[in-house]
């Protein structure tokens, strides 16, 4: 058994055994250091949660320390109420996650995201902005990404293990050639294809010759230089954001237990979660239709609770 060091920006230190270590557990120790006194302002339209987004952690007021208070504007630019209550951070939150995964420093299959150099993205450090983004989900009660690549998941936290494939590669011309490598038969036919395509081998530096035997080896080295190193100064800082609030220091010293939020792993669907994908359109508050609304979404919550767990298929009926 081995104790496990969480350093803390104030003069505080919280050591977790690793015996039946969760992750909870661990997020609600470094929500310990949150100032639930102080504020940060969030004003977020939903057809712009990035800008607004950007705009809210870049103020020069904002803390990752601070409470997040969101108010989000509907279409006609009025502001929402419930603005201290959970729901609005926690939807915003999900919201900004999964405007994340499709910003242009991912690349990689849906669900195996890894970071990709893009000039105009590092010149406005948003590879620190999306580390950050995630530690203060994750930390402040939101979903986390689960959409990272276990490769790049590893690399961050010192882990050597690596296990890519062509597809996740998405430049269609290095997918061809990279599988015409794994299907060359003969040294020579290797040999020709390598030479041809000698450009590309050269920049990740394993321009060689290379035996039939060595084929698979040869594709794997490319892919770690595709995936990770060439790309090694925008993971890092990416790194620099998820120290914020000392996530990526939790995260190295229980990568067995936090990797697990980072990447995706399918999962039955809760009963709680399926009832937040649905945003209801209710009468005015007062009125009679509101009065039913309310009811049926009490049978609403009733029928999901009652339809949990089960293996069989799932109705979803909807009340106009």
């Amino acid at each position: 058994m081995r104790e496990v060091y969480i350093p803390l920006k104030k003069k505080v230190s919280l050591f977790f055994r690793d015996t039946n270590l969760q992750a909870h557990g661990i997020i609600a120790n470094l929500a310990l250091e949150l100032d639930h006194k102080k504020v940060s302002r969030f004003n977020i339209s939903r057809s712009a949660v990035w800008d607004g987004a950007v705009r809210g952690f870049r103020r020069s007021t904002y803390s990752d320390n601070y409470n997040m208070f969101i108010k989000f504007n509907d279409d006609a630019g009025s502001f929402e109420e419930g603005l201290y209550t959970g729901g609005p951070r926690r939807e915003f939150l999900t919201l900004l996650m999964g405007s994340l995964r499709n910003r242009p420093i991912f690349d990689g299959p849906p669900e195996s995201r890894y970071l990709v150099y893009n000039s105009r993205a590092a010149r406005q450090d948003e590879y620190f902005l999306a580390g950050k983004m995630i530690a203060v989900s994750i930390v402040h009660g939101g979903p986390a990404p689960h959409f990272l690549s276990k490769n790049l998941v590893n690399h961050i936290t010192g882990n050597q293990s690596f296990s890519a494939t062509v597809e996740d590669v998405q430049d269609e011309e290095i997918t061809k050639i990279l599988h015409q490598v794994l299907k060359a038969e003969s040294e020579e036919s290797l040999h020709n294809l390598i030479l041809q395509n000698s450009t590309i081998f050269q920049t990740a530096g394993c321009l060689r010759n290379v035996k039939p035997f060595e084929k698979q080896a040869f594709v794997e080295e490319y892919l770690r230089w595709y995936i990770l190193e060439r790309n090694q100064s925008v993971i890092q800082r990416f790194k620099d954001g998820l120290e914020s609030l000392n996530f990526l220091s939790a995260l190295q010293q229980n990568s067995s237990v936090l990797a697990p939020l980072l990447c995706f792993s399918a999962k039955a669907l809760t009963a709680s979660e399926l009832e937040s994908m649905f945003r209801p359109d209710l009468s005015p508050a007062g009125s009679n239709k509101r009065h039913k609304e309310v009811l049926t979404l009490g049978f609403w919550a009733d029928y999901l609770l009652d339809c949990e767990g089960l293996n069989d298929h799932f109705y979803l009926f909807i009340v106009l």
